[in-house]
């Protein structure tokens, strides 16, 4: 085994019959597609950080990323994202999460939003229904972009975890149920699992992307990036001075519906590329030093088979 590898290979492997006149011919889209994901995670691998390590986000906080864990910075996290079919911000995209355990199929999107200090006393009475109706809207608005680059349009259907705040750290989580717009209901369903750490001068928003079936397991990494988080002195949500400081347009109610999902592209689904051309996706080994950083592994799956374990 050699101990450093200075390149990362990305593997895309194999259409399973997804369609059929894919094994004769391949459009030049879909290759411009693959090629450029390629690139852009290997990009990602060659300036990312493994855990564990304490990586700073921008001027505002320092996240600890465990073992395990692998940090892409922004540059090369928006052009992942871009691959993928996802609308990046500029403005607030700070950097992804991966998780690189062999049954890791996860990722976090961070966002950092400087908008001001968000009051966070409408908690206590918001509707949730009321919320699901406002986020919808915002994922058939960011629709737009996707059908017009050509990648599937998204729909929600409903609630996994209804939006729940701790008042004490100022920390917000909730999680929606989507698929792909007009897909059977029978198909594997997408899940963003979100949460939110507020601070004196904005909040950020750690976006994990993954599925119905992993979500149990998966959300466990959301949990612990988020107490991962510590906003510097100054900037923690108890620093705030009502004489002198910025509040926010809106409250925290808008950051589960309208806010959340125009400005963060919620619906911004890491898979959607890949169930449109494939079943199966693999991402290869990255090797710094002596430690091998698996991307975003998924296993070859037999959807006939009904979906095994």
């Amino acid at each position: 085994m050699r101990k450093f590898i200075a390149a990362a290979g990305i593997i895309l492997s194999v259409i399973f019959g997804a369609q059929p006149t894919f094994a004769q011919a391949t459009p030049p889209s879909e290759a411009a597609r693959k090629a450029e994901l390629a690139a852009a995670w290997q990009a990602a691998g060659n300036a990312g950080t493994a855990g564990p390590a304490d990586v700073p986000l921008i001027d505002q906080a320092t996240l600890k990323i465990p073992a395990g864990d692998f940090f892409v910075p922004k540059a090369e996290g928006a052009r992942v994202m871009r691959a993928l079919g996802n609308t990046i911000h500029d403005a607030s995209f700070v950097g992804l999460v991966l998780g690189t355990r062999q049954n890791d199929r996860w990722l976090v999107v961070i966002n950092y939003i400087k908008e001001g200090y968000i009051k966070d006393d409408a908690a206590k009475d918001w509707n949730a229904d009321d919320l699901l109706k406002n986020l919808k809207e915002g994922v058939d608005e960011s629709n737009k972009d996707r059908a017009a680059r050509g990648f599937p349009e998204m729909e929600v259907i409903g609630w996994i975890e209804p939006p729940t705040y701790d008042a004490t750290a100022h920390r917000l989580v909730w999680s929606v149920l989507g698929k792909d717009k007009g897909a059977p209901n029978d198909a594997r369903k997408d899940v963003n699992y979100n949460t939110y750490a507020l601070g004196r001068e904005g909040y950020f928003s750690l976006n994990l992307l993954s599925d119905s079936a992993m979500i149990a397991t998966d959300k466990s990494a959301a949990h612990e990036l988020l107490a991962n988080l510590s906003y510097q002195s100054g900037k923690r949500y108890e620093d705030f001075s009502a004489s002198t400081d910025r509040i926010a347009e809106y409250g925290l109610l808008a950051l589960v519906g309208g806010v959340a999902a125009k400005k963060l592209g919620l619906f911004a689904l890491v898979l959607a590329f890949v169930l449109k051309f494939a079943k199966a996706i693999f991402i290869g080994a990255a090797v710094f030093g002596t430690a091998v950083v698996k991307f975003f592994r998924r296993k070859p799956r037999d959807d006939s088979a009904g979906g095994a374990a």
